[in-house]
């Protein structure tokens, strides 16, 4: 196997005319984009929520024949954000999404189409996928059961993941989602200036504390970012969607966003979640101990996230409290409030 190397976060040219194509696409564009595989549009086309990719609801016109359900009048097309993952990083996506499937994990794979799942919009590096609909809803609380059930699931995950390298994605480390994502905050005027120096200070501090606690710590293909919003129930299966935030990260990755707080309740929770987990794959309880580290690293992640996309008319319309000395005020006292956690760190079952 390959030595897996470390990817940064591809960052592109702000105003290149694939990014302003993106901003700028059109029913025309997509729906003439979807025709050009070998579907028959009928003209509707419905935007579906996602703002770092653009994402589209089809009608498409298909035999009588292969209509199960209302859903199959519809399929999905996702429009990768330009310069956001190269094709290999895409690619590593759909192959891990490929292995889920071939376990009869459920997942909603991309449709292949004359030997692809990666398909790119004529005259612009752009590059769309498709899926075939399935309607559902996103669990709100969990109960003990769904809980046993999300954590076997993810156990079956992992337990795939670790079966192949992604030698394109990012590694998650304190290097990759904090020093790189600090460094650029620090070369914008976001971050308020009475508040400027101490915002530097305690993420450099983070970063600093959380180095030594991911020595050692083994990395696999995880989903990046495992909460509800990501899962989609249907009766009684539940699917796993938007692998596109996958990485090389410690199996805790996929832990603490399904079960998040620290209350009494949400620990509980954990737990049930782990027990679940540990009757399909042994679960690293020492990893445990880098969900400070984790959680801290996302914050900072997510404010360079939306620094490097203010440009975007969607994001401004999104995020549009980024600018307020407020978000700011409060991303610093949660990023101190993580960084006492990373440091009184001494159990790793304390967290």
């Amino acid at each position: 196997m390959r030595k897996h190397m470390i990817f940064y976060m591809t960052d592109y040219v702000w105003g290149s005319e694939e990014t302003q194509y993106f901003f700028q696409l059109n029913p025309e564009a997509i729906l003439d984009a979807i025709d050009a595989v070998g579907f028959k549009t009928t003209g509707r086309c419905l935007p579906l929520n996602s703002i770092e990719n653009r994402v589209y609801e089809i009608e498409v016109d298909r035999p009588e024949a292969e209509i199960k359900s209302p859903s199959d009048n519809f399929i999905v097309a996702k429009f990768y954000r330009p310069g956001r993952w190269t094709k290999d990083q895409i690619i590593d996506e759909h192959d891990f999404i490929k292995d889920l499937d071939d376990a009869e994990i459920p997942v909603i794979a991309p449709l292949k189409i004359d030997g692809t799942t990666i398909f790119e919009m004529p005259n612009h590096k752009i590059f769309y996928c498709l899926y075939e609909k399935r309607g559902g809803r996103n669990p709100e609380e969990m109960n003990i059961e769904q809980l046993e059930i999300m954590g076997r699931s993810l156990a079956r995950i992992h337990s795939v993941g670790a079966l192949k390298s992604a030698d394109h994605r990012i590694k998650l480390t304190p290097e990759t989602y904090g020093v790189a994502n600090l460094k650029f905050l620090a070369s914008t005027n976001y971050i308020p200036t009475d508040i400027r120096e101490h915002f530097i200070t305690i993420c450099e501090q983070i970063i600093a504390e959380s180095k030594p606690l991911f020595e050692n710590v083994s990395y696999q293909r995880v989903h990046g970012d495992f909460h509800k919003g990501n899962i989609i129930l249907r009766g009684d299966d539940s699917f796993f969607v938007d692998f596109d935030d996958m990485v090389m990260g410690p199996v805790v990755q996929d832990v603490w966003p399904i079960c998040p707080g620290d209350d009494q309740q949400s620990v509980i929770d954990r737990n049930i979640f782990l027990e679940a987990y540990d009757s399909i794959r042994s679960f690293p309880y020492e990893q445990l101990k880098l969900i400070p580290s984790l959680r801290a690293l996302r914050l900072i992640h997510f404010s360079a996230w939306i620094a490097k996309r203010w440009d975007d008319p969607s994001f401004k319309y999104t995020f549009g409290y980024f600018e307020s000395p407020n978000y700011w005020y409060g991303q610093m006292n949660d990023l101190r409030a993580l960084l006492s956690k990373i440091i009184e760190v001494k159990n790793p079952y304390q967290y």
